[in-house]
């Protein structure tokens, strides 16, 4: 039912005993727009392919009315890849909402201030020199992104930590990783470096149950812990101090919130390679449509999904020749960034 509390926008409250969430009704229609939308592209993109496929086909093998080839191309073959780009994409999402809003700055994406390079490095090292397996891929990923964040926190810590000093720092320390990366590609063998390099490129090509299986737990375990910081995230909105006069314990809020966004750009970079831009183009895209006053996760998590599964499908069936999702997704956020660049100068002029 409506609230009865004058929020400025239209609510809904949803009350269950002594319990009541509220929700900015135009927040739900965009999600519900979102989620129709991103239901056609996936049977879209589990439709299309060198096999072409009907919607009746699609839907018969997904509810196992149908067995053989046309099973095995929709489930075993092209199912994973379109599941894959809707979790990782809305982890993206998720990601980029979470530092975006704690660092007050539409530039604070995981990319740009190395956090994804820095899952890259260590997941690169397991490849390169210890030749592990998906688990530990997935563990060097997150150290080397929480090695990274600690550095790169540490290094722009000056009475606290401003977004602006934190951002010019992650941007120093991903170009040091993006040179250390290329040296540690070039030094191995041939074979090696030539996977390394398409899976850095950001890929979702061979993707198999078991990296969306694997990746897909981590996710379902981060998103709500990320939801659950979504309240203090908010009030850090305001300022550290505005927070903390709210009852915000702002060192562990903060640090929760690294350690989850971080482990989210960690789990996507260990399972496809660093998918760069979505992180910073889905949150803002989100807010525009929600209107909201700040950045939400919801909308964020599921523009991310609907980007990368967009993309992947441009990559592999518009473009000319196939191509790694993370090449389109470069090409797309590059012009966003220089428009967010454009738009945020003039309006400081």
């Amino acid at each position: 039912m409506s609230s009865d509390v004058d929020f400025g926008r239209p609510m809904l409250v949803l009350r269950r005993r002594r319990i009541a969430v509220r929700l900015e009704r135009r927040s739900v229609v965009v999600c519900a727009v979102l989620v129709l939308a991103l239901a056609g592209l996936a049977v879209l993109a589990l439709m299309t392919g060198s096999y072409s496929l009907g919607p009746g086909e699609v839907l018969s093998a997904l509810t196992g009315r149908e067995t053989g080839l046309m099973h095995d191309i929709v489930v075993e073959w092209r199912l994973p890849r379109v599941t894959a780009a809707l979790v990782f994409g809305a982890a993206l999402g998720v990601s980029g909402a979470v530092f975006q809003s704690m660092l007050r700055n539409p530039l604070a994406d995981p990319g740009i201030i190395g956090f994804s390079q820095g899952a890259y490095t260590g997941a690169l090292i397991v490849i390169l020199v210890v030749n592990g397996s998906y688990g530990q891929l997935a563990g060097g990923a997150l150290l080397g992104g929480m090695v990274t964040a600690l550095a790169v926190y540490v290094l722009a810590y000056r009475r606290g930590v401003q977004g602006f000093r934190l951002i010019v720092v992650g941007i120093g320390v991903s170009a040091m990783l993006g040179s250390l990366n290329t040296w540690l590609i070039l030094k191995a063998d041939l074979d090696q470096a030539m996977a390394a390099a398409t899976w850095g490129a950001g890929s979702l090509n061979g993707t198999s149950w078991d990296q969306v299986i694997i990746g897909g737990i981590c996710v379902l375990v981060l998103l709500p812990a990320a939801g659950m910081l979504s309240r203090p995230m908010r009030q850090m909105e305001l300022g550290d101090d505005a927070a903390a006069a709210l009852g915000v314990r702002v060192p562990a809020a903060r640090l929760g919130l690294v350690v989850v966004g971080v482990a989210l750009t960690a789990t996507v970079t260990a399972a496809a390679g660093p998918i760069a831009f979505i992180s910073l183009v889905a949150p803002q895209i989100a807010r525009r449509l929600a209107r909201t006053a700040g950045i939400t996760l919801a909308p964020a998590a599921l523009v991310g999904a609907l980007l990368c599964l967009a993309a992947d499908y441009i990559a592999q069936h518009v473009a000319p020749t196939p191509l790694p999702v993370g090449i389109v997704t470069v090409v797309l956020g590059g012009g966003y960034l220089g428009w967010l660049l454009f738009t945020e100068a003039r309006r400081r002029l």
